[in-house]
């Protein structure tokens, strides 16, 4: 999922993804949102699904992309498991405002 994300452009389409929330978005949408190519953004697209973190669905002749929010939630839960030692509140103590 980290390769996935590793691109400048499938970490924006994902971040335009994430900001539409759980209704997503068809392809042309995310082309223009994204100012990327169709068919780079096919490309990109594909890349993201094949890691779980974006799903697709037909609704009449669109396709509509979104965020797979469960996997999503899992990455991030990865990433921060062990975060600080196990202690989270001293993560958040840099974040204090």
């Amino acid at each position: 999922m980290l390769s996935a994300l590793a691109s400048e452009a499938r970490l924006d389409i994902f971040r335009f993804l994430v900001h539409i929330g759980p209704d997503g978005a068809p392809a042309g949408e995310i082309a223009k949102a994204c100012a990327i190519t169709p068919s780079t953004l096919s490309h990109h697209l594909n890349q993201m699904r094949q890691s779980g973190l974006v799903d697709r669905r037909r609704e009449a002749r669109s396709l509509i992309y979104s965020v797979n929010f469960t996997e999503m939630n899992g990455l991030i839960g990865f990433l921060s498991d062990d975060c600080c030692q196990g202690q989270p509140k001293l993560c958040l103590k840099g974040n204090e405002t």
